[in-house]
This record gives structure tokens, C-alpha cells and sequence, in this order.
């Protein structure tokens, strides 16, 4: 599977050793539901317009999630804005598919608790690994992908994984360079790995695989 390319926000290294990331005023974080799968695939597409992950990942993703105790392998949560006004799932995805904007008089997420990012994490002890983690660009400098790439970090812990790895395209150096602010190390290299632009005529891009230690 694709693994994360890099659009997200910007984080705070000085919260790096936070065991459960606090948001911002308003927004909230919980597991992934079967009922959100619409709206981060249509944000997926939207995102990751090269190689975004086809809805049945996302469905085989969800159904490895759970505890450990019950098997599970995956950890995957969205975040959410404030309110709960009249905006559901579907009207997101149907306004996204429309190329039309949320009412100009609100603030992003604040219809209806709109998905406004995601993230996944693999984990198999003794290594976990980022499956993927994004922001909704009109959300982006509120903190949303820092609470969710130290939420991961400290799951990775709680599993007791030693390590956790991520991949970021090559040509998305402020990517790499916020996941350096984190602790995260280049260690390899997987040439060709991420598709280009073919009506750029783009060729395919490397991937960096980065990796940090949890613990010790």
C-alpha cells in the first residue's frame, strides 16, 4: 500500500514526548468508523491525486483494526472538527465531488464534525509502521497532523514497538523536513517507489524511508 506522501501540517516538536497529543479548542479525536469511510476516501483522492489508496485499502485496513488482545494489527483515527450542525458524511462527499466550499461564514469543520485528517498505524511488534496520515489543506496550521503523528508515536509504544517507520515521496522536502523536527531519521532509500505526473510527464519518484526509535 502507498504510504503517506506528506501533506500535512505543520508540528511541534517541543510536544514530541506528549503520551495522548492534545488539540486545539473545538476538535476531537477518535477511531475510525465504517460510516467515515466515504468522506476520507473522497479527502484521500482529493489529497493524493497520483496514487491515492482505492476505498476497498481503507475497507481492509479498518477490518484489521482492534487490540491486540482481539488480533487487531491496525490503529486508524480521524480528526474532527467542532459543532454538530446539519452537515453529514454524505452532504461532505457530495460538496467535494461538486467542487463546491463549505458556507463561507464557518470555519473548516465547523458545520457538523467534518473529517478534517486521518492517520494509520500498523503494528507488529518489534516494528509499527505509518500506513498514512493527512489534512484537509483548509485545516492545515491548527496542530491536527502533530496530534496525530504523536498519537502514533505513543501507540506505537503502547504495542510495544521499538521503532516506527514512515515513507515520504523524494520531492516533498517539507515533509521530510518536519518529520526530521520529529525524531525521524532517513535510513533508505526505494528508488522509483511513488508514480509521477503523467500529464506533467513526470517520471516515478523515490521513496524515503524514515524511522524513529519509541523507546530507549
Amino acid at each position: 500500500m502507498p504510504p503517506p506522501t506528506g501533506p500535512v501540517d505543520d508540528f511541534d516538536a517541543s510536544a514530541s514526548t506528549a503520551a495522548d497529543p492534545v488539540l486545539p479548542a473545538g476538535y476531537s479525536m477518535r477511531s475510525l468508523d465504517w460510516a467515515d469511510l466515504p468522506t476520507v476516501h473522497a479527502l484521500e483522492q482529493r489529497l493524493f491525486p497520483f496514487d491515492a489508496w482505492p476505498l476497498s485499502f481503507f475497507e481492509q485496513e479498518l477490518a484489521q483494526a482492534g487490540p491486540e488482545s482481539d488480533g487487531g494489527t491496525r490503529a486508524y483515527r480521524v480528526v474532527v472538527g467542532p459543532g454538530a450542525g446539519p452537515e453529514t458524511a454524505t452532504d461532505t462527499v457530495a460538496r467535494m465531488e461538486a467542487g463546491t466550499e463549505a458556507d463561507s461564514n464557518t470555519t473548516a469543520g465547523e458545520a457538523a464534525g467534518v473529517v478534517l485528517g486521518y492517520c494509520g498505524l500498523m503494528c507488529v511488534p518489534p516494528l509499527a509502521d505509518v500506513q498514512t496520515i493527512a489534512v484537509a489543506p483548509e485545516a492545515e496550521g491548527r496542530g491536527l497532523g502533530t496530534a496525530m503523528l504523536l498519537w502514533m508515536v505513543a501507540e506505537a509504544r503502547r504495542r510495544r514497538a521499538t521503532d516506527l517507520l514512515l515513507e515520504v515521496r523524494a520531492d516533498n522536502p517539507r515533509a521530510q523536513q518536519l518529520y526530521a523536527r520529529h525524531g525521524f531519521e532517513h535510513i533508505h532509500t526505494r528508488a522509483g517507489y511513488y508514480p509521477g505526473d503523467a500529464q506533467q510527464g513526470t517520471g516515478r519518484v523515490d521513496a524515503l524511508i524514515m524511522r524513529r526509535h519509541v523507546v530507549g
